[in-house]
């Protein structure tokens, strides 16, 4: 859809999330069979197949953040703000604003696997923690000795993406809890200059680590959605 307004052809292929997303399509096939079989009278079924939708649009929403954050990253060539034109300054804040942008939407997917896992494997992790995330789930699965083949799968990617992820951590906890993330790093460019000339951050190293970050949660929802489609199987057998 972004694409579409800024006169950019559409998305040809799903790449990196292709996998993540047919397995989803295959948790809800087998959710919507349960519930046209009339194997959902308290609509729990309904609730995940519902949830699951809004991971798969969310995803979607996400690789399209992403690559406009990157679209507007190559055209920003000048080093320092105050020599960028103005088409060059525009292309900067329209790169923050998806930058951003991606790098919330990024947490908030896998804080949305961690409330659907938590409900579908009954971890009640809400009782330990009342506001809980993906890595306090992650935690419960340990604490509960429960599903730990996939606790591991899930632990190994959290470690594979550590270093994208910490620093993604870092700046959308600045975005939320103290200031707009490019005045905080104005904040610290200032206090390392003399004469007032601000040097842009890297943006190619910033939107490596949203790219990454981007495939940590491809990567997490595929192995979850494929361990749910195999425990769904095996329990109903058909």
């Amino acid at each position: 859809m972004l694409r579409i307004l800024l006169g950019l052809p559409p998305r040809a292929e799903l790449a990196e999330m292709q996998g993540a997303i047919e397995a989803m399509q295959h948790v809800l096939r087998r959710l919507q069979k349960r519930i046209s079989e009339g194997h959902d009278p308290e609509h729990i079924w309904r609730k995940h197949e519902i949830w699951t939708k809004g991971l798969i649009e969310s995803l979607d929403e996400l690789e399209q953040s992403v690559f406009l954050a990157g679209h507007f990253a190559d055209r920003v060539q000048n080093t320092y703000q105050v020599e960028m034109s103005q088409q060059e300054n525009t292309d900067y804040h329209r790169h923050v604003y998806f930058y951003k942008d991606g790098f919330i939407r990024v947490f908030s997917i896998l804080d949305k696997l961690g409330t659907l896992m938590n409900d579908l494997f009954e971890l009640h992790t809400e009782r330990a923690k009342a506001h809980f995330s993906f890595f306090t789930v992650l935690r419960q699965f340990r604490y509960l000795g429960v599903h730990l083949a996939l606790m591991d799968k899930l632990n190994t990617l959290k470690e594979q993406y550590n270093e994208p992820l910490r620093h993604l951590r870092k700046w959308r906890n600045i975005e939320i809890h103290y200031m707009n993330m490019e005045m905080q790093d104005d904040l610290n460019q200032r206090d390392q200059t003399l004469d007032g000339k601000i040097k842009l951050e890297d943006i190619q190293q910033r939107q490596n680590d949203l790219e990454l970050g981007y495939r940590m949660a491809c990567d997490t929802l595929q192995a979850a959605f494929e361990y749910i489609e195999i425990m769904l199987r095996n329990k109903y057998q058909r």
